[in-house]
């Protein structure tokens, strides 16, 4: 896909209450947050301002989804909890606003992300694990702008489900993955940044 020259507005999102509206009916206007971060715009560009090429097919680690939580066990014994981090990158076609996965095989899709290494810082980690997977094969490094966290999931056990929350009665989870909203450049400009499907991601 060719990278667009055409300068576009950003789509603005901004939530805000609405006084009145709902049940139970309110009998009081509701105020406004003073929370910055819930009333940050954020500033969404069409799909077609980016760029994408191809790389080298990327593989999981592990070859089962048994032999995944058997190397979460034995890691779980030398480390403690793994940590995991995901971008959330978000444009807007049409008018309405996507998240970008990535596709491994034919039915399965994931934000990109993975896991941190021990005593990783969380930003920098996912700045890295973006770039391993997103980022160009000529070196440049992109410049990644990750903003606030969205959302948190916890591993209770080695299986698969995981939960917002931690349940009371586990004491120590195997897994937190966190979820940073990653605020993308409004167009790809000298080599900033391109993000590449890899060759088994249909593109």
């Amino acid at each position: 896909m060719a990278l667009s020259t055409t300068t576009s507005q950003p789509v603005q999102n901004n939530v805000q209450s609405s006084p009145g509206t709902g049940w139970p009916k309110r009998t009081a206007p509701v105020k406004s947050s003073t929370c910055p971060s819930l009333n940050r715009h954020i500033n969404l560009y069409p799909l077609s301002n980016y760029k994408f090429g191809t790389k080298e097919p990327l593989f999981e680690k592990d070859p089962s989804v048994p032999a995944r939580f058997q190397r979460m066990r034995d890691e779980f014994e030398k480390i403690g909890m793994r940590r995991s981090v995901e971008g959330v990158l978000i444009v807007h076609k049409h008018g309405l606003p996507h998240v970008l996965l990535l596709q491994l095989g034919t039915t399965f899709f994931k934000l990109p992300g993975g896991e941190l290494n021990p005593a990783e810082d969380e930003v920098e980690g996912l700045k890295r694990l973006l770039t391993e997977t997103l980022g160009r094969q000529d070196g440049v490094q992109p410049e990644w702008t990750v903003e606030d966290t969205i959302g948190n999931w916890w591993r209770p056990n080695f299986e698969p489900p995981t939960y917002p929350y931690i349940p009371p009665h586990i004491t120590k989870p195997k897994e937190h993955k966190r979820l940073f909203l990653v605020q993308l450049p409004d167009k790809v400009c000298n080599g900033n940044m391109i993000c590449w499907f890899r060759k088994d991601h249909p593109g």
